[in-house]
């Protein structure tokens, strides 16, 4: 049987979360882990807030699309998008280290997309690393690399899914 390096730490932090959200017998469940009400993206500072109200739980740094300036306009243009959105749905199981979908493209992307006759794209997540590195691992921790996604390390994901739930507002900005 052959078990991939990237399998086993899915499975741990799929282990940990479950763990972290029904909480050990006799203790009290992850409640004491505040959750987010929502997730702004600053593009311009490269930063990811999980936010509860006006105050800030944790700041993390983001890599965006090759391409980072500008809202997101078709498929392939590596842009991240820009504006409302909500986490969709979440998959342990990505070619990334876990990943939440954002719903990109919304209502208005579509349209415009239609205008313009192109494929708006899709399938924006917030994720972390490559489970298989391509490149060196300062490549994904220095520049923006991703096809338009939000990526951030492996433990700050591990933040990030454990403090969103499905449906959690993302706010995009430029």
């Amino acid at each position: 049987m052959v078990v991939s390096l990237a399998g086993v730490v899915r499975g741990l932090a799929a282990g940990l979360c479950a763990v972290l959200l029904a909480g050990a017998p006799g203790t009290a469940p992850a409640a004491a882990l505040e959750m987010a009400d929502r997730i702004v993206v600053r593009k311009a500072e490269r930063r990811l807030y999980l936010m509860n109200g006006e105050r800030v739980l944790r700041s993390f740094r983001v890599a965006l699309g090759l391409t980072p300036t500008g809202h997101k306009q078709r498929e392939g243009d590596f842009r991240t998008p820009e504006g409302e959105y909500h986490v969709v749905r979440r998959n342990p199981n990505s070619d990334f280290f876990l990943a939440l979908q954002v719903s990109y493209p919304g209502p208005e992307d579509l349209r415009r997309a239609a205008r313009q006759g192109v494929d708006p794209g899709g399938q924006i997540m917030i994720h972390g690393l490559p489970n298989r590195l391509k490149k060196p691992l300062d490549y994904y921790l220095t520049r923006d690399w991703t096809n338009g996604c939000i990526a951030v390390s492996n433990s700050d994901m591990v933040d990030i899914w454990l403090m969103t739930p499905t449906n959690t507002p993302i706010q995009i900005l430029p």
